[in-house]
């Protein structure tokens, strides 16, 4: 790297990002197929949320928590696509210095608090299976909006930690992040600092905040199963499967898709990239498909508003 100008954190004023390292001429085909795939998330989402916003039989806590669930995916999707689909069009390829801290910061807010949200859902099914008499008391509208507020307020939190340590370190000569969004992974390869309080508070979030999420939705799908199990009919068993089949489907995609990067060899940044693009793009594209081809009620709705 030749000699490190080492400065504080202060003196960088912007950041290179290099995106994918393929030949000039693709990267219009690249622009694009993100364009392409954004717009159908788009239209998804918003139109997800116009449905059950508008369709009065559709005020229920599940799609309450599935409304925000995709204007979840519809904004830290929104965070990053624009910018990287405006980075693969042009020469100068930066951000400011306080433009990736926004976006580091937006993005880690709102797919924290998806996880969140997705575990609040798991919970919503598991009232629902396990105790269908009592649905309506456990699941009142306050304890609704608490969870979806717990959610945002867990996401801010570890959004503004992560925040914090990642962007309070010297950085070295180097300002090129190898990515085509403001990685934290990235951000330290090109910092000079000692990074140990970077990976303490990395994994205190990890095993304090997001952890839980996991054990929530696996000990809501264990009661789950359990209770279809012993119901007595198959049309009833079948019934209580499909309820659970979307949202299964949705954390399956999430985590499956996020887990994948951090399994990837961080020699091979490339495939990173690639596996991002699926959690940032392909799996908010998914989710209100998965849930409007599988639900009788917003497939009804999506029919009474298009008539």
């Amino acid at each position: 790297m030749g000699d490190k100008e080492v400065g504080n954190y202060s003196d960088v004023t912007d950041f290179i990002l290099v995106g994918f390292r393929v030949r000039p001429e693709y990267h219009s085909l690249l622009f694009l197929l993100f364009l392409l795939v954004y717009g159908v998330l788009l239209v998804g989402n918003i139109s997800m949320m116009t449905i059950i916003v508008t369709d009065s039989q559709l005020n229920t806590p599940m799609y309450f928590f599935l409304g925000n669930l995709s204007f979840i995916d519809l904004v830290y999707s929104t965070v990053i696509a624009p910018k990287a689909m405006i980075t693969f069009l042009s020469e100068k390829k930066t951000i400011s210095f306080v433009g990736c801290v926004a976006q580091f910061f937006l993005f880690v807010l709102f797919i924290v608090t998806e996880g969140f949200l997705l575990a609040a859902m798991a919970y919503d099914r598991f009232i629902a299976i396990c105790n269908p008499l009592l649905y309506s008391i456990h699941m009142s509208r306050r304890l609704c909006a608490l969870l979806v507020a717990g959610s945002y307020f867990c996401g801010w939190v570890t959004s503004l930690l992560q925040v914090n340590v990642t962007f309070s370190v010297s950085f070295c000569a180097s300002r090129a992040i190898d990515h085509f969004y403001c990685d934290s992974y990235q951000i330290e390869k090109i910092s000079c600092s000692d990074l140990t309080v970077n990976k303490m508070v990395s994994l205190c979030l990890a095993v304090f905040i997001i952890l839980p999420t996991i054990v929530v939705i696996l000990l809501s799908y264990i009661y789950i199963v359990s209770a279809v199990l012993k119901m007595p009919s198959n049309e009833g068993r079948k019934k209580a499967f499909s309820t659970c089949s979307s949202h299964l489907g949705v954390v399956s995609v999430f985590y499956g898709t996020a887990s994948f990067v951090y399994f990837i060899p961080p020699n091979n940044p490339e495939l990173q990239k690639v596996a991002s693009v699926f959690y940032i793009l392909i799996t908010p594209m998914l989710n209100p498909l998965v849930y409007s081809l599988r639900n009788k009620d917003v497939k009804q709705a999506l029919r009474k508003m298009l008539g």
